[in-house]
């Protein structure tokens, strides 16, 4: 490895509850609100770092449940199902440093930019989210404040101080996705998703493909291009090597499920973590356009 040099638902309300009336309702109150960010300590000389960007379908006292009833949380809207499981249980095993949000992709998506058009969703998957329909800018900018940016600047900071250790990690964002979607059953086991840098990716797929158990979809069914989101604010712009794995979520909707994903998971990542391109600084640009580089602390003038 290189070195530099030195678902717990929230009950539904019989009305959903306007922000706008509530203007605590994007602040701590007390011990018992909800953090925006869980962070779980690991040795930054494992060269990686674990993200689960939809860890949580919890919603802060203040937002009620959105206006949702408790099955509609519970669904793939309002987190993805078995992520956060595998990142806890795959931290452990490697033991490297992970990040997981706190709060529901429905109150605001940590995978989205700040000025993505879907970052506060009004509907979803056919569902409609009452307590969205009054998040105007002002409502945004306070659920940016209070939750998105937080759930970044541990991200930042994990990556920050692996630098300060002298070690260029890599990194993995942990994701789950539907066995059906819209009638259509989806054959991959797990699906790998990148925008243009390959060092990660290429390695990860050849090795979940290897056994000869695993379809692996390489950016399907989604593609990794995505401008702002979370590897594109933290790997793209910073040069460093991370890929995105979805996991089908009948396959870890349970512990055990998730256990055997860690397993496998863990049984193949440090060799592949033993590759030098991994841990340099390579600026590959993305597909979505130009890339404004973010340089390490020590190249700036």
């Amino acid at each position: 490895m290189r070195r530099l040099p030195t678902h717990d638902p929230a009950q539904p309300l019989d009305e959903p509850l306007d922000p706008r009336l509530s203007p605590d309702a994007g602040q701590m109150k007390g011990p018992d609100d909800l953090p925006p960010v869980e962070r779980l300590a690991g040795d930054p000389a494992t060269g990686l770092i674990l993200l689960c960007d939809h860890a949580s379908n919890a919603l802060p006292p203040g937002y009620g449940s959105l206006g949702l009833p408790a099955e509609q949380l519970a669904r793939h809207i309002g987190y993805d199902i078995g992520a956060a499981g595998v990142t806890r249980q795959l931290a452990q095993r490697l033991g490297c440093p992970a990040v997981l949000s706190c709060f529901s992709r429905l109150l605001i998506d940590p995978n989205r930019g700040e000025d993505d058009p879907t970052l506060v969703m009004r509907i979803s998957d056919g569902a409609i989210i009452p307590g969205n329909r009054h998040a105007d800018a002002a409502e945004i900018e306070r659920r940016i404040a209070r939750f998105h940016r937080p759930y970044h600047d541990a991200i930042a900071t994990e990556i920050d101080t692996a630098l300060a250790a002298g070690v260029i990690p890599t990194i993995l964002s942990m994701h789950s996705f539907t066995p059906v979607w819209r009638g259509l059953a989806r054959p991959w086991h797990a699906a790998v998703l990148w925008d243009a840098d390959p060092r990660f990716t290429r390695e990860l797929i050849e090795a979940l493909e290897a056994p000869g158990d695993l379809i692996v979809g390489d950016n399907e069914p989604y593609d990794g291009a995505l401008k702002g989101d979370c590897l594109y604010r933290h790997a793209t712009r910073r040069g460093l090597a991370s890929t995105l794995l979805e996991v089908r979520q009948d396959l870890i909707a349970d512990e055990d499920g998730q256990e055997a994903w860690a397993e496998r998971l863990a049984g193949l990542l440090p060799a592949i973590l033993q590759g030098e391109a991994l841990h340099r600084i390579e600026w590959h640009g993305s597909r979505t356009g130009p890339v404004a580089p973010i340089y390490p602390p020590d190249t700036l003038a």
